[in-house]
């Protein structure tokens, strides 16, 4: 059998150069900033509706994203390997960040991270003259969430009223996964609900007039490995309680 032809073999390499160059976990450039706040945590008053949660989850390490990560909520949730480019000053690890809130401060900033979070990517010592920057090169790449404590939980948000509005938000959302949509089932058993986001929150999802009993979910998760719905039997109590967190038992890996 004779080779082929060297300008058919040149083809196909341009070909398939794409496809051996490209991965989807391959880091981006961009830059990062800090809000300043008192204790160096997060705010209680992110754009995801997380309250207090969004200030400590992941130990602290929690930040706004831009509008192109924050995806009108979807990306809220999403954790982020953010490594600060800056030799000398930073370290090689840099720090696991879990987007809590959105915040556009432009000139291709893609992160405000919480103090504590920023002075985490700096080397011992150095966290004060990081600070100085207050804007600083960084590479990140989405990772997988993992959260060895918790199970995935659904939290009746504060702004719920028993019993003629639900409104929750999914917290401890581990793996790579994006929650698309929330549906709950009807006292019938038979039909689903569509929940819709809520404007101003948004990871947060409310329905009028829920049923008058325990609660059964679905959520529809997208990833790599493609879409699907997921169920949570009878995850929310028939006499469930604003501000209330319930375990679902799963995990989203």
């Amino acid at each position: 059998m004779g080779s082929a032809p060297k300008s058919y073999f040149l083809l196909y390499m341009m070909a398939l150069l794409p496809a051996l160059c490209y991965t989807e976990d391959s880091y981006v450039g961009s830059k990062a900033t800090y809000y300043n706040t008192p204790d160096g945590l997060g705010t209680p008053n992110g754009a995801c509706g997380y309250g207090e949660c969004g200030r400590t989850v992941y130990g602290g390490n929690a930040g706004a994203v831009s509008n192109k990560l924050y995806r009108n909520g979807t990306g809220c949730g999403a954790c982020y390997e953010v490594t600060c480019k800056i030799p000398h000053l930073c370290n090689s690890d840099g720090v696991k960040v879990v987007a809590t809130d959105r915040g556009d401060r432009g000139d291709n900033t893609d992160f405000i991270l919480s103090k504590h979070t920023y002075a985490a990517m700096a080397n011992p010592k150095m966290a004060s003259k990081l600070f100085a920057y207050g804007v600083v090169p960084i590479a990140y790449m989405r990772v997988s969430c993992r959260y060895p404590n918790h199970n995935l939980a659904v939290k009746v948000h504060e702004w719920s009223r028993y019993p003629n509005y639900l409104a929750i938000v999914f917290l401890y959302q581990d793996g790579k996964s994006d929650i698309n949509a929330v549906q709950v089932l009807q006292s019938d058993g038979r039909l689903w609900r569509n929940m819709g986001k809520l404007n101003g929150a948004g990871a947060v999802w409310g329905v009028a007039n829920p049923p008058r009993c325990a609660l059964t979910l679905r959520i529809q998760v997208s990833g790599s490995q493609g879409q699907k719905w997921v169920n949570l039997g009878r995850v929310i109590p028939r006499e469930w309680v604003s501000g209330a967190t319930y375990e679902t038992g799963i995990k989203l890996a």
